[in-house]
């Protein structure tokens, strides 16, 4: 079950991730007019923070039960899987398109259905690249600093290992994916929006990470509840090579 939570969360942050958004006024505020590498005005985040804390604790409790091997055998087929899904996407905007479907939605703003989903979907291999290659780097990174953490302080201070695997492995994969799709790749962002927009991302997920610490700690509490004490021990000794 926690495979599966990993790997759907995963792939929905991955698809969602293409959409930057104003946080401010989402939130119906007004903008905070932050300067950051020289650009002013509204916070802007990638969607796909909006359930990467879903990732991390996850990949946390996943860890703390199985090991890193297990998180990286995850890792690698997730990876697989979100490969697999852009491929069948990417297949699926090539459909010649029904003539109706592709004027069906101009009264709502929309004059041309398979542009629209040809370009929301299909910004090409620079996505790709980038949403595996920065998964793959935060995944593993998260998974050896994590057990280092663990190694270090026993059973005790969970939310020092939890906390200190995403600072690290986060900081990796909010740069990366956004400099590969968006640097390298066609829009060619400049440094400075570059910077800024990776920033904000990252000081997100960090603030929320933290946040949701005590969801880590009642996760693990209900775990060790459902399986047992010695269960729970054995598999936690197991998971750290004990």
């Amino acid at each position: 079950m926690l495979a599966g939570f990993f790997m759907t969360n995963a792939l929905i942050a991955e698809f969602i991730g293409i959409k930057i958004f104003a946080f401010e006024a989402t939130l119906g505020m007004n903008a905070l007019n932050w300067n950051l590498f020289g650009h002013q005005g509204s916070l802007m985040l990638s969607a796909g923070v909006l359930i990467w804390p879903v990732v991390f604790i996850s990949t946390d409790i996943i860890n703390e039960y199985f090991g890193k091997k297990v998180v990286k055998l995850l890792s690698y087929l997730t990876a697989g899987l979100i490969f697999y899904a852009f491929l069948i996407i990417i297949g699926s905007i090539y459909l010649v398109p029904a003539d109706f479907w592709v004027e069906d939605f101009a009264k709502q703003g929309v004059p041309d259905m398979q542009k629209a989903y040809a370009t929301i979907f299909g910004q090409g291999s620079w996505i790709i690249v980038a949403s595996i290659l920065a998964f793959l780097v935060g995944q593993v990174l998260d998974a050896l600093v994590f057990e280092k953490f663990r190694r270090l302080t026993g059973e005790k201070k969970i939310w020092l290992r939890a906390t200190g695997s995403t600072l690290f492995s986060q900081f990796f994969d909010s740069f990366i994916v956004l400099y590969v799709a968006f640097v390298l790749g066609p829009p060619q962002w400049e440094m400075s929006l570059f910077l800024a927009v990776g920033t904000v991302n990252y000081t997100y997920k960090l603030v929320v990470a933290i946040l949701l610490t005590p969801l880590i700690y009642l996760f693990r509490k209900i775990i060790d509840h459902y399986l047992g004490i010695e269960l729970s021990g054995k598999l936690k000794r197991e998971a750290v090579g004990v």
